[in-house]
């Protein structure tokens, strides 16, 4: 079992360059930040797009910009993983987001774990002109040109949603071809789909969604599309730091466990790391 760390990084909390080398220096094995572009203050959708949502968190508007804050939590660090919890794929240019993976990955020699999600806040996508009923073929459109982009010296693509000639874009993923997508969320039918199509695994947050029983059927969907269903991966975020979690987990055929830290200064933040060393 892999335990990683999330938090966001924000500017009232920890630094990304300070948590990563205390992360590192106590044996974790990745360092994991959501983002955020904005929050718009009408607040129609409700957080997580759940109904009788507690008020969202301020930290949601303060977050640093997720590949700012890896990098510079990939300069201090040696060995640590550096993942993205999560991107979201459909609000972001994808010949911009191939290019800052492929940057954060060569700068971190191969560290770097993108994990992606449809996302929730449909005045944010809206910002962004991205129609919520879109969101996932948007993603999905978006993570083709990327891998395009990752694996080829002269990459094109033409899709309903993105559209690009053929063009140079360095530099490359050290990963062969390119960094490990990990994508969150419910497992039904068409995420299933798109995990089998263009994704290494599945992560979805702790006290949401069954596990056993989707990572059968991925596993299973896997195996009708030809693909070999060892080459998927899961994991789960928020998980709660409890040994007998984890051993359950582990039953079901999770690799990954993602422990939160709350986004605070290291007063809070690094006594509460010290007590999850113990499942080390």
């Amino acid at each position: 079992m892999k335990i990683g760390i999330a938090i966001f990084p924000t500017d009232k909390a920890i630094q990304p360059a300070q948590l990563a080398k205390e992360v590192e220096d106590r044996g974790f094995e990745s360092l994991w930040f959501p983002e955020h572009s904005h929050i718009p203050t009408s607040r129609i959708t409700p957080w997580g797009g759940r109904e009788g949502a507690p008020p969202l968190p301020e930290e949601y508007w303060r977050t640093h910009d997720q590949f700012v804050g890896l990098a510079a939590a990939a300069a201090v660090t040696e060995n640590l993983m550096l993942g993205t919890g999560i991107t979201l794929v459909a609000q972001r240019d994808p010949l911009w987001l191939a290019k800052e993976c492929a940057s954060l990955d060569l700068i971190s020699n191969g560290r770097f774990i993108l994990g992606i999600g449809y996302g929730w806040n449909k005045e944010e996508m809206a910002n962004h002109g991205i129609k919520y009923t879109e969101r996932r073929a948007i993603t999905r459109e978006n993570m083709l040109a990327c891998r395009e982009i990752w694996t080829n010296d002269e990459a094109q693509f033409a899709g309903d949603h993105v559209n690009f000639d053929s063009s140079w874009s360095w530099p490359k993923p050290v990963q062969p071809g390119g960094p490990k997508v990990i994508l969150g969320g419910a497992a039904g039918p068409k995420t299933i789909k798109d995990i089998v199509e263009f994704c290494d695994g599945w992560m979805p947050i702790s006290g949401r969604h069954d596990l056993a029983g989707p990572i059968q059927e991925v596993r299973q969907a896997a195996e009708d599309a030809g693909r070999d269903p060892a080459t998927l991966e899961f994991g789960q975020f928020g998980t709660p730091g409890k040994p007998d979690v984890l051993e359950s987990l582990e039953e079901v055929g999770v690799s990954r466990a993602v422990l939160w830290l709350p986004p605070e200064g290291p007063d809070t933040t690094l006594p509460l790391l010290d007590s999850y060393t113990e499942l080390l």
